[in-house]
């Protein structure tokens, strides 16, 4: 599948919640350094400066849940305390660094170990073996009450997050450096090479994520030329 056809179907499957299906081709290429004749511009500039009144995108490298909450919060705060209408709110998380593996599939986290690679642990201080913080227990229904905990507004899944417009960024450059630091650490089952881990990670993401060429790059064509404001959550 070709960078148009994988952003394009991704864009379906953010609204379909369905699962995506094994990728052929690798999102970005295969190279460490992902090249503009690997990147299809003209889609991402369709998915991410769709027309909005208001644009933020959230950035954080150090895995911290947290991160999903205060988006919660800012879509809340935009469309219910602003005033702003949902569709015209868009928004996206740039995770790179740790907090890439916010866009790994259960795959990926459990081949790779990812928990114990990055620390992530649950509430009993065993380390998470699957993302738990990818599925939605939450009916979508606009009409529901925002107050409400249990209303899709105070779901903060990767799911619900999505179903409401976030899209979730990917970064290419990310995923080549952790793959090379999951053989070096041991990670990485025998014989796999920093490339073949990487190529797997990149076709083995979740339902909708977006792969970008770097996103310390990424952040910045978005303030400039679509005019996202900028959140960078360091917690």
């Amino acid at each position: 599948m070709n960078r148009n056809g994988f952003l394009s179907a991704s864009a379906t499957l953010v609204a379909s919640g369905v699962a995506a299906p094994a990728l052929a081709a690798v999102p970005g290429g295969t190279s460490f350094v992902e090249t503009k004749a690997e990147f299809d511009i003209a889609a991402f500039t369709k998915l991410l400066g769709r027309p909005a009144e208001i644009r933020q995108v959230f950035e954080q490298v150090s895995f911290q849940p947290g991160l999903l909450n205060n988006v919660k919060n800012a879509l809340n705060g935009l469309q219910f305390g602003f005033g702003y209408p949902a569709k015209t709110i868009a928004a996206a998380i740039a995770g790179h660094g740790a907090a890439a593996s916010f866009g790994f599939s259960d795959y990926v986290w459990e081949k790779y170990r990812i928990g114990d690679f990055i620390g992530a642990k649950d509430a009993s201080g065993a380390s998470l073996t699957s993302n738990v913080y990818l599925k939605s227990s939450t009916h979508f229904d606009t009409s529901s009450d925002p107050n409400d905990e249990t209303s899709m507004y105070q779901e903060k899944s990767i799911e619900m997050l999505q179903k409401r417009g976030v899209v979730m960024l990917t970064c290419h450059t990310a995923v080549e450096e952790q793959a090379k630091n999951l053989v070096r650490k041991g990670f990485a089952p025998a014989g796999m090479t920093a490339s073949d881990v990487a190529s797997d990670i990149l076709t083995h993401l979740i339902p909708g994520a977006v792969v970008v060429p770097s996103m310390v790059a990424t952040v910045a064509v978005l303030q400039a030329r679509f005019r996202y404001t900028y959140a960078a959550l360091t917690f």
